[in-house]
């Protein structure tokens, strides 16, 4: 950060919703209720995870670090958007700044290894079920998990050192919600090439491998479940990996939409993309958390039932 202080901006002003107050508190209300059902739908997989032994096992441990993730990646910003949404003049430090980049950057980075792994595990567990227990030991599930966390966070910290190292010396209002990275790299007034390349290499590595990873895996699960001759047995072979599939193609689908869509070329149309653009990350920021759980829970009897018996107080005698 000592490169930071050498910058002739000291903060940014965050724009959001400025020149909207009536959305501002809509969506104030829309959030908060949005991050709370995230807050508590991923603490509840938690905690079932943690305290039914049945589900401790490496299926369940990696959901168990996927909803951990949710909750980081959300609170690394969400609190910050809400106090903007009530703030007159929303700004924010340097430092500030940096440190919610590195957090945001990183839970979305671990969160397309994680995804990646949860295939391996599918792929495994459909593919050779005998051998299952063997190769997704303990030791090896874990360290999964873990080089997973410690690639996003490495894929992080070198983003946002080349990020904090450039010249901030002009316009210091950032046309977002929070410290998104692409639209702090616009402010800097130096030549941000080689963040460029170094983010478009880092978005080869952590979307296109998990996502060819997660496409050849499912290749050979569905090989495998058409071959599988009774019709109960390729309902149930698919339906353990189903929540998964449909976690993997509402993240992917909704970056694609973020990012692969037409930009406009009028100044009017530009204005109104940016907000566009500005609420639709916002809500991928929060949709998606939030979504995981209801998926998992309901596609999940196990954790059904682990729920329904935390509800009633049976793992809690009184």
């Amino acid at each position: 950060m000592k490169l930071a202080n050498q910058s002739t901006v000291a903060g940014f002003v965050l724009l959001g919703l400025s020149d909207q107050p009536k959305l501002e508190k809509m969506f104030f209300v829309l959030i908060l209720l949005m991050y709370l059902v995230i807050l508590l739908g991923n603490g509840v997989l938690i905690l079932v995870t943690i305290l039914d032994s049945c589900l401790h096992t490496p299926m369940y441990f990696f959901l168990g670090n996927l909803s951990f993730l949710d909750i980081c990646y959300t609170t690394s910003s969400i609190p910050l958007v809400l106090d903007g949404f009530l703030t007159p003049r929303k700004t924010i430090s340097f430092s500030a700044c940096a440190i919610q980049m590195f957090l945001s950057f990183a839970m979305g980075a671990t969160e397309c290894v994680l995804l990646g792994m949860m295939a391996l595990d599918r792929y495994v567990a459909i593919c050779n079920p005998l051998r299952y227990p063997v190769v997704m030991r303990k030791a090896v599930y874990v360290s999964m998990a873990a080089s997973s966390w410690l690639a996003g966070g490495a894929n992080s910290l070198v983003q946002i050192s080349l990020a904090v190292q450039l010249p901030f010396c002009g316009d210091n209002v950032i046309n977002h919600f929070t410290c998104e990275i692409l639209a702090v790299l616009k402010l800097a007034c130096a030549d941000i090439s080689i963040n460029v390349v170094s983010m478009g290499v880092a978005n080869v590595i952590f979307l296109g491998v998990p996502v060819l990873f997660i496409l050849v895996s499912y290749i050979f699960i569905l090989t495998t479940i058409l071959r599988i001759p009774s019709v109960e047995g390729r309902k149930k072979a698919f339906s353990t990996c189903s929540a998964h599939l449909t976690v993997v193609v509402i993240f992917y689908g909704t970056i694609l939409l973020m990012y692969g869509k037409p930009k406009s070329k009028d100044s009017l149309g530009a204005d109104n993309q940016d907000v566009s653009d500005k609420l639709i990350s916002l809500f991928y920021g929060v949709l998606i958390p939030m979504l995981n759980p209801i998926i998992y829970s309901l596609r999940n009897k196990d954790v059904k039932v682990t729920v329904k018996n935390l509800v009633s107080q049976k793992c809690f005698p009184r």
